[in-house]
């Protein structure tokens, strides 16, 4: 009976309830707010993503969405904050959508998205904890290294004279470029 403790299938079959709680209280754990200076309120939600736990929990949960649907919908959520940065909610229907309630969704996407590309790879239980917490964090720090980077060159783009013009056909750009990721990742979800 000991041997069978110590197979990886059944080691993480066992230690799975146990770290369920865990991944509950990272999630509310993680700050309401977002720190950065000079951020808009309205970017704020996406700098705070928390698409992190739902990697974690995808992954050791062993739950994942079709890539293609996932793909589409980041495509959405391209097309969604294109929109958002040029005012056309506010302009078309009188209303601002929720920030946090579009993160917390669209953050479920993505989490789910890049779980179910890790879940391709058939990884093995034993040590995998360990494992998705290093690559969480990796995927963390890359996030905030290109986020400081947007940050200061937004900064630098804010005060050109010129900005306005060019970031609504920056934003237009954008938003036909989602338009396309999502054509794109339904026309390979119904071929394939």
């Amino acid at each position: 009976m000991h041997g069978e403790l110590t197979k990886p299938a059944a080691h993480a079959a066992n230690t799975r309830p146990m770290f369920a709680p865990l991944l509950v209280a990272l999630a509310l754990a993680l700050p309401g707010e977002a720190f950065a200076h000079a951020v808009a309120e309205g970017d704020k939600g996406y700098i705070q993503e928390i698409s992190g736990v739902h990697l974690l929990a995808g992954v050791y949960f062993n739950f994942g969405i079709n890539s293609y649907i996932i793909d589409a919908i980041i495509g959405l959520s391209i097309v969604y904050k294109a929109l958002d940065n040029m005012g056309a909610y506010q302009r078309w229907f009188g209303f601002q959508p929720d920030t946090k309630a579009a993160t917390l969704i669209f953050g479920f996407c993505h989490g789910f998205g890049l779980s179910s590309k890790i879940l391709d790879y058939e990884i093995s239980p034993d040590g995998l904890l360990p494992n998705l917490l290093a690559f969480n964090v990796g995927v963390e720090i890359g996030q905030l290294l290109a986020l400081g980077a947007i940050l200061i060159a937004m900064g630098f783009w804010r005060r050109t004279p010129g900005f306005l013009k060019h970031a609504y056909t920056a934003n237009v750009v954008i938003m036909a470029a989602g338009f396309l990721l999502i054509g794109y990742q339904l026309t390979g979800y119904f071929v394939t």
